[in-house]
């Protein structure tokens, strides 16, 4: 007897932290489903919320850059092959802010994008060289409009990590 072999979607565990509140924030299910639509793979991920100070202390700390950036990932070694990947993804949320103001548009699109290009990150995607900036980028602005969202790089500058 034959025996059909069932594809099953990837498993996240999420932390969802918010280092603070403020007007806008998304909930947590929404940074849940944003998060479920990049996973390729399965992942324990913690995904933290924070303010300038200490957006830009852990930019500082593991990238020597002394600003907030808007999204920071921190992958935790490489998983075995029926291991889940690790990590954790941190969004500035006053650099959120601004530059969604800045490219004209809204602060839930702007968290989702964070959010789906963080997931990418802890899965081994890159956009340091061109070519894997295009593949990158591509898998991003699908997501995006998968989930209703307009492309993040058409008429918008593009995320700086």
């Amino acid at each position: 007897m034959l025996m059909m072999r069932t594809m099953t979607k990837p498993r996240l565990e999420l932390d969802i932290q918010f280092a603070l509140k403020t007007k806008g924030m998304p909930r947590r299910r929404d940074f849940r489903r944003w998060a479920k639509a990049a996973l390729q793979t399965d992942a324990v991920v913690a995904l933290r919320v924070v303010d300038k100070a200490e957006g830009r202390s852990l930019n500082r700390q593991y990238r020597g850059k002394d600003y907030a950036t808007n999204v920071l990932t921190f992958a935790y070694g490489s998983a075995a092959q029926d291991e889940p990947i690790s990590g954790d993804i941190v969004i500035c949320a006053p650099v959120a802010a601004r530059e969604a103001s800045e490219q004209g548009i809204s602060l839930e699109a702007h968290y989702a994008h964070l959010a789906v290009h963080g997931m990418l990150h802890l899965q081994g995607y890159d956009h340091e060289i061109d070519g894997d900036a295009v593949i990158m980028e591509s898998i991003e602005s699908f997501i995006m409009r998968r989930l209703g969202y307009a492309d993040p790089y058409v008429d918008t500058l593009p995320v700086n990590t």
